[in-house]
């Protein structure tokens, strides 16, 4: 990833430099990225919780824009997810465009959103980037766009 020293966390073992996942790790972390992004975050709101459980670590940590350490565990990232979707009718659907792609234990990707807000389309960007533990998201960082129309 271009710029990965510049993030805020410190490095760890691994992250840097020429090493890489391997072929495995690479696709257990493109699968739990996939669930992370389509169950998870577009998925059935029923089953938040449990998906939430099964896809982050229960110290995970979420970062958004000037609120690092905004999210703790994995009821209340169900629970900022689901104030998320609130926003939206219920046809929100996240669509991978880049990625993606891991490097030893980050995971980043590109992503588009499109739905509906208050009947009116909408259709905005974000990047993820994911640290990932042994089989699970153990920290992640925001970025995105506020779509158009709706107010955070």
């Amino acid at each position: 990833l271009p710029g990965v020293g510049v993030l805020p966390f410190p490095p760890r073992s691994g992250m840097l430099g020429a090493q890489r996942s391997s072929g495995r790790g690479r696709d257990m972390s493109a699968e739990l990225y996939s669930r992370w992004l389509h169950e998870l975050w577009g998925g059935d709101l029923e089953d938040l919780e449990t998906t939430a459980a099964s896809v982050v670590s229960p110290d995970f940590v979420g970062h958004w824009p000037h609120r690092m350490g905004f999210v703790r565990g994995p009821a209340q990232l169900a629970d900022v997810i689901r104030q998320g979707r609130a926003m939206f009718d219920d046809d929100l659907v996240f669509e991978l465009v880049v990625g993606p792609i891991v490097q030893g234990e980050l995971v980043a990707a590109r992503w588009v959103a499109r739905g509906h807000h208050a009947q009116r389309p909408v259709r905005f960007h974000g990047h993820d980037i994911l640290r990932r533990g042994r089989d699970e998201f153990v920290e992640y960082w925001s970025i995105s766009e506020t779509p158009p129309g709706v107010s955070r």
